[in-house]
């Protein structure tokens, strides 16, 4: 079998000798034309070479459609009978298309045509069998069939055709196609040394490989650039002048030339189109993998150095056993923290470029996310890790500091002491004079000497440890024993007082017509109390003290059950003013909780009222307030509810009680810290950021009022219930009203044991 030529270029030499040829016209029928000139040493060229030559130029057509048909042309006017017949055997032999038609220009000579009529009378069948001949005596014959645009000149024809460009252009048209399929496999090659070379591990090498791709693809796009120059430039040697006014008949008869590299620079365009998606693409991934790249270094080295900065401050203490000491560490601290400030100021510079590389689409969006998180929930534990040490350090250097002033104070009274020249103190001018500067002293100090223990306890239960614990111990005795001190001291200059001073006997007046039934001190039915003194030493001046004593709850309510009969109507009357008082009361209390939590409690978080806030006020508004958010929100979302759904249904009240007794327990909680609160509340009340609250609220009494709102209103509900239940005595819901009361005051008697039990200290 004979290859199919790759190109004309491996042919051109038997191409040159013309013995064959495409002209570009085409039969009626749309059937290709080759033709076979006169050629006198046809018959000399060796069969392979024909098959060659014929297959090349059957497969040019067969390139632009299917199912191609041929009709070829022998030109042998100036041959023999034998050799047309050797001709035709030949081409029946190797014509390796879809031959249509064989059209012989025969013999001219008489005898030759003689001898070719007869010879193809005779041999008729044999070539019929392979393949469809035509005797032609003339050009004319030949124009019976094929019209005469369709044919070169030498058969009459107007189809201008030169065999030597046709080669040349064949040439030029593979090696352009040629060209293309290599620019083709190059891409191929790059696309594919892209997707399966393994990147490096470092960022030097990383940039250097994409500075070298980069290069390969600026090159490779100048090679695309040159070959599409080429193709242009011969796709122009194939448009003539007068191509615009040819038919679209004609242009499209023509060989498949202009369409052949038309379609190879369609394909080039596409090629170049996908190459530059594809680069683009690329392109770009590199540049994230690079950014990415330096992104987790930068993210690794501020995780590292984060978390050699949380091993460090692990090992600094977070208190101390003396003033110097708690200083030098909250000095250590602070330069600690710049560090790690500079170190949070990096961590944020890493996330800033994670949230740039995220907003830009980066194709490694959730790791950078996640990255991102992770480094700022390492600085946010650094950084609050800092603050809780400073605050501990800061609040025990408080509690050193106020140790301090306790014992200075201790150290001064009993220098006090010390000095004071007894044997001038024996006058009673000496030991007025003594007893003055020890009660001056005294109120001086006594926010020193007369601490409480349980007082800073509460206030620095934080921080305690068991040594500043056994510190708080030994101030506490050392203060116990400077007052004991003084009191003894001044016991004795009272009695030498005593000595210097005329005792009085105090005589009660005698009434001349005393009362035999009652005390003349206090007579109920009159609601005064009389009270006799005498403060001279010559004689006695009587004093009335008037002290209106008020009358019983429960004598009002019998007043008014005078006139008020009996019946169940008035009962239900009655019941339901308690109700009533029960829920509009419980509206009022819930109406101030959120007036305080908003007026003073959020306040204590505003930026602006910040200056306005006594330091030892600050995030201490837990100390302040208790659980106060707590209690309000159990009466503002569910206890107020359910007492107005018992305006309808009285006998509901119990149930409501009892319902929620477990919830009632937040009150212990709060009761609780009530001294803490106190105390907090003493130190501070006369600051401006509560009169400036105060003043917002247009409340006319002060906070510590409000505070004690919820222990008011603890004591309220018991008596509301006892005299819901007095008249209640015969419907539905009394037992239940019963028990409300008595968990009422069961959880009274609770808050009250367990404010004795928290003065309970240093035992198991």
């Amino acid at each position: 079998e004979t290859a199919i030529p790759i190109c004309a270029k491996d042919i051109s030499d038997d191409l040159m000798k013309e013995f064959a040829f495409l002209s570009g016209g085409r039969g009626k029928d749309k059937a290709w034309i080759i033709t076979l000139p006169d050629n006198a040493r046809f018959n000399e060229v060796p069969e392979e070479i024909v098959s060659k030559v014929l297959t090349y130029l059957t497969s040019v057509p067969s390139q632009h459609e299917s199912d191609t048909k041929f009709i070829l042309i022998l030109d042998r006017r100036l041959d023999t009978w034998t050799s047309v017949k050797m001709t035709l055997q030949k081409i029946a032999a190797s014509f390796p298309g879809n031959l249509h038609l064989v059209m012989v220009l025969r013999p001219t000579g008489f005898f030759q045509r003689t001898f070719t009529d007869i010879g193809f009378r005779f041999s008729q069948e044999d070539f019929l069998l392979k393949l469809p001949v035509v005797m032609l005596s003339s050009v004319s014959d030949l124009l019976t069939y094929i019209d005469e645009q369709q044919l070169t000149p030498e058969f009459g024809g107007t189809l201008e055709y030169c065999h030597s460009e046709w080669v040349i252009f064949r040439t030029a048209i593979e090696s352009f196609a040629l060209t293309v399929k290599e620019i083709a496999q190059m891409l191929q090659s790059f696309g594919t040394e892209l997707a399966e070379t393994e990147l490096p591990d470092d960022m030097y090498s990383i940039e250097r490989i994409l500075a070298l791709r980069t290069e390969k693809y600026y090159q490779l796009k100048e090679d695309i650039t040159a070959v599409t120059k080429e193709g242009n430039l011969l796709l122009s040697s194939f448009e003539e002048p007068d191509a615009g006014e040819c038919s679209q008949d004609q242009h499209c008869e023509r060989p498949g030339d202009w369409e052949t590299v038309n379609r190879l620079l369609g394909q080039l365009r596409e090629m170049e189109t996908a190459f530059d998606g594809f680069w683009e693409k690329h392109q770009l991934k590199m540049e994230q993998y690079l950014q990415l790249w330096k992104f987790e270094q930068s993210f690794q080295e501020v995780k590292n150095a984060i978390e050699f900065l949380m091993g460090q401050q692990a090992e600094l203490p977070d208190t101390g056993d003396s003033v110097p000491q708690v200083k030098q560490r909250l000095k250590d601290l602070g330069h600690f923290d710049g560090m790690a400030q500079d170190l949070i100021g990096k961590a944020q510079v890493v996330i800033l470029h994670g949230h740039q590389l995220a907003a830009n689409h980066h194709y490694a969006l959730n790791l950078i996310c996640q990255q991102c998180n992770e480094l700022r929930h390492h600085s946010d534990v650094l950084s609050d890790e800092i603050k809780r040490k400073q605050m501990r350090l800061q609040k025990t250097l408080d509690l050193h500091t106020r140790l301090q002033q306790a014992l200075q104070c201790c150290d001064e009274g009993a220098y006090l002491l010390a000095n004071q020249q007894m044997d001038k103190c024996q006058s009673k001018e000496g030991a007025q004079k003594a007893l003055q500067d020890i009660e001056r002293f005294l109120e001086s100090s006594s926010a020193y000497l007369n601490y409480d223990p349980q007082a800073l306890h509460y206030d620095f239960e934080s921080v305690l440890t068991s040594e500043l614990k056994c510190q708080i111990q030994s101030v506490q005795v050392k203060l116990e024993n400077v007052r004991s001190m003084f009191e003894n001291r001044q016991a004795c200059f009272k009695k030498l007082l005593d000595k210097h001073v005329r005792p009085v006997q105090l005589v009660a007046p005698r009434p001349e017509n005393p009362p035999r039934s009652k005390s003349p001190l206090f007579s109920p039915k009159h609601g005064k109390m009389f009270l006799m003194t005498a403060c001279s030493s010559s004689h006695c001046i009587p004093f009335l003290f008037q002290i209106e004593v008020m009358h019983d709850y429960q004598e009002k309510r019998n007043s008014l059950q005078s006139f008020i009969s009996d019946s169940d109507d008035n009962l239900d009357i009655l019941k339901g003013h308690v109700i009533n008082e029960l829920i509009e009361t419980e509206r009022v209390y819930v109406e101030e909780l959120f007036t305080v939590l908003t007026g003073y409690r959020a306040e204590m978080d505003n930026p602006a009222m910040l200056i306005l806030m006594p330091p030892v006020l600050r995030n201490r508004k837990d100390v302040l307030f208790g659980n106060m958010p707590e209690i309000y929100d159990f009466h503002n979302k569910i206890f107020l509810h359910s007492l107005e759904s018992c305006l309808g249904a009285p006998e509901r009240v119990g149930f409501c009680f009892l319902d929620r007794r477990q919830d009632f327990q937040m009150y212990e909680k709060y009761c609780q810290n009530k001294p803490r609160s106190e105390s907090l509340w003493r130190q501070c009340s006369e600051s401006t950021f509560f009169q400036e609250c105060q003043r917002k609220l247009e409340h006319k009494l002060g906070l510590d009022s409000y505070l004690l709102k919820p222990v008011q209103r603890l004591t309220k509900y018991q008596l509301l219930l006892k005299e819901l239940l007095k008249y209640s005595t015969s419907c539905d819901g009394v037992q239940e009203l019963q028990e409300a009361l008595v968990a009422m005051l069961d959880l009274l008697k609770s808050v009250n044991d367990s404010m004795h039990q928290i003065s309970i200290t240093g035992y198991d």
